[in-house]
């Protein structure tokens, strides 16, 4: 009975280590085919997209990101638009659309998302340009004209945000400075507040995540799968491949360091990072700071869907930053 009771245990304990491997290999080839761009094949569609044999599939293989590539001509931003090309730090070079407004109009730095282009701005930029601020368009590390082939959601992005304020101070005419991301952009916005000393003079950010770890855990259950354990053991060796700890990544955290004025545009059904998230983030900042929730929209453009709102609350923010600026009236925070 004692020899049966000890095979029965040493069974267990080989199912149990092999198991725990199998789960750490699939784990490291998920975090790598999220972080690392392809050359070829279709990429995968969205989870709530997938049929249940291809959510196997990809539970079993990863996904496929093809790099992203720039989908528009800079003469879609406009004809005064330049091309640009931006030196990041350990020789990474960043391509970059510039269009001027009038003179003396700030300049508002715009960046994409997560597997997204500078393109991904565009009605932001258009925006911003029939606002009467001029813009600057980034395309991120391994995105459009830049170079690499690979992403840390964020993380080294900072590095791009703080090369392109550093290129626009000392290049472009335009003193002001006002920074607006979206979701990787906004999280990569707030690092390098947090870490590389970047000091704007307002900040824009949408759909932004509180965590790494929400937003892995968030693709999870998109696809109808418990994400506990597998969300942890994904955002662990992501950090270890990219050289960062991903528990650290976190946007809740940089937001304590922001000193001036931002605003915050989220939709209020958005499944990638939940509004409440985005709260959470908007809680920590001391700066002046305001709050616009757009209804029934995902993690998507809220410019797109509504236009005039969006308009009107990022108008509104500037003429506060303004007139805060200039002494005329106080930024009031909520």
């Amino acid at each position: 009975m004692r020899k049966r009771f000890k095979r029965w245990v040493a069974v267990l304990v080989v199912v149990v280590v092999a198991g725990s491997i199998a789960i750490n290999i699939l784990a490291y080839r998920h975090a790598y085919a999220m972080m690392h761009f392809t050359a070829g094949n279709p990429r995968t569609q969205e989870p709530e997209k997938l049929t249940l044999g291809q959510k196997v599939k990809v539970l079993l293989r990863g996904v496929n990101i093809p790099r992203p590539q720039t989908r528009a001509s800079p003469l879609d931003l406009g004809p005064a638009t330049r091309s640009l090309r931006l030196d990041d730090t350990n020789g990474i070079t960043l391509g970059a659309w510039y269009c001027p407004g009038p003179a003396q109009s700030p300049l508002v730095i715009l960046f994409h998302g997560y597997t997204s282009e500078k393109s991904g701005t565009l009605p932001e930029a258009k925006a911003f340009l029939e606002m009467g601020l001029s813009v600057l368009l980034v395309d991120f590390r391994g995105s459009g004209d830049s170079s690499e082939s690979y992403t840390t959601v964020g993380f080294d992005e900072a590095e791009d945000v703080a090369a392109a304020v550093r290129y626009a101070h000392a290049y472009l005419p335009q003193r002001k400075v006002i920074l607006y991301g979206q979701s990787m952009g906004a999280a990569a916005i707030l690092r390098a507040v947090h870490s590389c000393g970047v000091q704007p003079d307002a900040i824009i950010v949408e759909a932004v995540f509180d965590r790494m770890l929400n937003t892995v855990r968030h693709r999870f259950e998109a696809m109808g799968v418990p994400s506990f354990l597998s969300a942890e053991l994904l955002v662990f060796w992501g950090g270890r491949q990219a050289g960062f700890n991903g528990f650290g990544h976190n946007p809740v955290q940089y937001a304590a360091s922001v000193d001036c004025p931002i605003l915050f545009l989220h939709g209020a059904a958005d499944p990638r990072a939940h509004i409440e998230e985005a709260r959470r983030v908007f809680a920590v900042v001391h700066a002046p700071k305001r709050f616009r929730e757009f209804p029934a929209i995902g993690h998507e453009a809220s410019v797109v869907r509504f236009p005039g709102e969006w308009k009107e609350a990022v108008a509104h923010f500037l003429g506060e930053v303004d007139g805060a600026a200039s002494g005329r009236q106080p930024m009031l925070s909520e």
